[in-house]
Parts: C-alpha cells; sequence; structure tokens
C-alpha cells in the first residue's frame, strides 16, 4: 500500500545550516528507503510566501497569496512511500529528520482508476519526472549527485 508521509514544522525554526543538515539527512533516508524497496518519491517545498491558494466560489475563481490557513506548522515536504501496512510507514515516518523538530502525518494514499501513466514531462524547457506508482523518482540522478557532492 502507498503512504504519503506530510512534514510539517515551522519553516523559520531552522539556520541555513541545520536546513542544510536537514536535506542532506533526508536524501540518505530515501536512499536508504529505496535500497528497502519502499520509495516512491520525495521532495521538500518551497517555502509558504511562495505559494497560491485556489478557491472556487460561485463559479468566480479566488487567488490568494500564502497557505489558506493561518497555522504554526507547515508544510515543507513530503515522501510517498510503498509500504506493507500502517505500522511500517510509521516505522519509516519516525526516521525523518523533521519528525524531530516538527510533526510527520501518515496517511495512506488512495488508489484511483484512471490517472495518467509516469513518466517524464519536458515542462518550460525542463525535465520534469512525473511521479506514479512505479518507482519514478523525482529527484533526478543529477540532482542526487549533486546533492551529495555538496556535502
Amino acid at each position: 500500500m502507498k503512504y504519503i508521509l506530510l512534514i510539517y514544522g515551522d519553516e523559520h525554526a531552522l539556520t541555513e545550516t541545520e536546513r542544510e543538515q536537514c536535506c542532506e539527512e533526508s536524501v540518505e533516508l530515501a536512499q536508504d528507503i529505496d535500497s528497502a524497496g519502499h520509495y516512491l518519491a520525495a521532495s521538500p517545498l518551497e517555502p509558504t510566501s511562495s505559494a497560491a491558494s485556489v478557491r472556487i466560489r460561485d463559479g468566480k475563481r479566488l487567488v490568494t497569496d500564502g497557505p489558506f490557513a493561518e497555522t504554526r506548522e507547515q508544510l515543507g515536504g513530503f515522501f510517498l512511500i510503498e509500504a506493507a501496512d500502517l505500522d511500517e510507514a510509521i516505522a519509516i515516518a519516525a526516521r525523518i529528520p523533521m519528525a524531530r523538530r516538527g510533526t510527520v502525518e501518515v496517511r495512506p494514499v488512495r488508489e484511483l482508476s484512471g490517472l495518467p501513466e509516469s513518466g517524464t514531462r519536458v515542462v518550460s524547457g525542463k525535465e520534469k519526472h512525473v511521479v506514479s506508482g512505479k518507482g519514478k523518482h523525482a529527484v533526478s540522478d543529477k540532482e542526487k549527485s549533486d546533492l551529495r557532492a555538496r556535502r
């Protein structure tokens, strides 16, 4: 079964050094769970200041800057994994570095037939990896290599 591990925390709580360390640990975790056959995708999110919220009311599109709800913790990233059951998904979630500073929500992913297959798409001149249940990685090998080289 697929699970999404939603990572929440105060986006202003980490220093730049702590953020870099968290990213390095997250990449290492992704490599570990990939080796164990659980990894489907993972990615941090840009700060909420770059977000937009969209609502449709009375047939009109309403767009506001930032997240819709004001909260102490913001959605900062995710892991999409394959796990045998909730207990296994929770065990993996407990290994996410931000679990020590924030909250990791573990949720089963509902399967929906008719969705497009995963693969590589070109968007605005850049290659983008689209993820489905077939184990496609959201981070390219070059990006992984660049992350390792920064250590």
